[in-house]
């Protein structure tokens, strides 16, 4: 591990990203796709030659005083943006009308966890599947580890809202420990303010606890959705596009098309960790509560399930009943409605989840659900969950939902002085931290997200793309939500193509090279957030 750690950040994933080529090489070479598998091998020993060559070159050069600070989001940038190029290359031999432009595209869509594709889910290879999932599987994983070794030194990504401005913990005050204690040094193995730790050392710490969990509950997920009816490589892509948040699928349709409402349980269960860093090991120094029961991310969460899925219910089986008049078809009606609305309910519990942790996708009983409440377009109700996101510190995006909680309680505090001006509030230190500066620093972070899909509706909007189509389009790229832009029927356009596989119907693949950048750009900052980007252009970065 110490060797390494002294590798630069980029250089390790590319190493990383090259024997994970290996994967779909082989079962492409299994399965009786060889040139497939000829691209990928190839694709994997570049990669690995020229990991080697920059370990050589790198080598032995003293880790920079600068290690822990802003230069490293530089690096988290250059990621995102410039490795898809690499995880490309055997998308664009294995499919070459497609470019390098389009499978560079289709690679930060899926290295950021977005989802969105450019091809139609029929016209591709199964190894090119199975590729695209584990992409993101790999992006979801990134997310988990330089949450904690990256962006919670720096105070981003969702961090600002729980740390102190005052420079000491305002979480919570534990009894005294000795000196040996192992909690202590626990802490101080994720401890960012190591001097000695550099960001590739920090990561490969928080690999080591996080990696095991993370491949373990895809496993876990993969064996169950084969028991409940999922061929193998369908389990497979939806158990890594579930842990991962990615949303990405080998197949159209709902999820449990093959398994059932038990594959859409199971996926249910498993979205759960997108909602709170809590679940993961090694967040001991990330909780906004000193217990599970009262932590505010899966209760805002789960409230806003729940209640999706109760206007759901409640706006047709009201009207319904009150239309019924005569009281011996009354019992009849409501029989039916109750039958109907217990598969519909699901639906809207299903979806309320899969797009509050930005995953996107549908359940088969979804188009009931619609159907029950009367519900037209959807689109609006789900990019709001979108937007709300997930938990910070997970493979969600969006805003994130101790955002939302910071703000709320700012909000009930507020109305609690106008009522009584004297009162004083409680509930500890960190709920007086996330009522006042978290509230404000979440206010900022909102008013940057409004004006971040502004921005981008307006960019994309140079080509005379309609209105509603930019909007969706923006959402689903910020929020880092691809399914999302399949929720309503978007105007497709045809100024481009990614080539005979490419499917210009789902409002991707059709746009122009600028738009298409534009929602790449997107993605990425949905994904670092823009905060952690507006950190890049600060003075204190350019100064020497």
């Amino acid at each position: 591990m110490d060797f390494l750690g002294r590798l630069p950040l980029l250089v390790l994933l590319i190493g990383i990203a090259g024997l994970a080529m290996l994967v779909p090489a082989g079962y492409a070479w299994a399965t009786g796709w060889r040139a497939i598998a000829e691209f990928f091998g190839f694709s994997a020993l570049l990669l690995l030659v020229v990991t080697a060559l920059l370990a050589v070159a790198t080598w032995g050069r003293t880790a920079p005083q600068r290690a822990n600070g802003l230069p490293v989001l530089a690096t988290m940038l250059a990621v995102f943006g410039g490795l898809p190029v690499a995880l490309g290359l055997p998308l664009a031999m294995a499919l070459p009308d497609t470019g390098l432009f389009n499978a560079w595209w289709e690679m930060v869509s899926s290295l950021t966890t977005t989802g969105a594709t450019l091809y139609a889910a029929d016209m591709l290879p199964p190894p090119l599947h199975l590729w695209r999932a584990l992409v993101g599987w790999l992006g979801g994983l990134c997310v988990l580890v330089t949450a904690v070794a990256i962006l919670a030194p720096l105070k981003v990504g969702g961090f600002e809202i729980m740390s102190s401005p005052y420079g000491r913990d305002e979480r919570f005050q534990p009894l005294p420990e000795s000196a040996g204690s192992r909690r202590r040094k626990r802490q101080a193995f994720y401890s960012a303010g190591s001097e000695r730790a550099t960001p590739s050392l920090r990561a490969m710490r928080v690999l080591r606890d996080i990696g095991p969990v993370y491949a373990g509950l895809t496993v876990i997920l993969w064996v169950l959705l084969l028991l409940a009816g999922d061929p193998g490589l369908i389990a497979l892509v939806r158990a890594m596009g579930t842990i991962s948040t990615s949303g990405i699928s080998p197949v159209t349709g709902g999820v449990g098309a093959h398994s059932g409402i038990m594959g859409e349980m199971m996926v249910f269960c498993f979205l759960i960790f997108a909602l709170s860093r809590r679940l993961w090991p090694g967040a001991g120094e990330l909780r906004a509560s000193d217990s599970l029961r009262s932590d505010p991310e899966l209760r805002i969460g789960f409230g806003v399930v729940i209640l999706v899925a109760l206007v759901l219910f409640a706006r047709h089986f009201v009207i319904n009943i009150e239309q019924v008049s005569d009281a011996d078809s009354v019992s009849t009606t409501v029989a039916v409605s109750l039958r109907n609305a217990a598969v519909a309910t699901w639906g809207g519990l299903f979806n309320a989840m899969s797009f509050l942790t930005t995953t996107g996708w549908n359940s088969v009983d979804w188009q009931g659900a619609r159907n029950w409440s009367g519900l037209q377009s959807p689109g609006l109700l789900l990019a709001g969950l979108a937007m709300m996101g997930g938990g910070i510190a997970t493979t969600a995006g969006g805003v994130k939902l101790l955002r939302v909680y910071a703000l709320a309680r700012q909000s009930e505090r507020e109305l609690e002085r106008i009522v009584h001006p004297t009162s004083i509030a409680g509930g500890g230190r960190m709920a007086r931290r996330l009522r006042g500066e978290g509230a404000y620093l979440a206010f900022i972070f909102f008013m940057l997200f409004a004006l971040s899909i502004a921005a981008t509706v307006i960019l994309i909007s140079i080509h005379q793309i309609e209105f509603d189509t930019a909007v969706m389009l923006s959402v689903s790229a910020l929020t880092n939500t691809g399914p999302l832009a399949g929720t309503i029927a978007l105007t497709p356009s045809f100024e481009s193509t990614a080539g005979i596989a490419s499917n210009p119907w789902e409002g991707w693949s059709g746009l122009a090279t600028l738009p298409k950048t534009v929602l790449a750009g997107a993605m990425i900052v949905g994904r670092l957030e823009t905060l952690a980007i507006l950190a890049l252009l600060t003075p204190d970065f350019w100064r020497r």
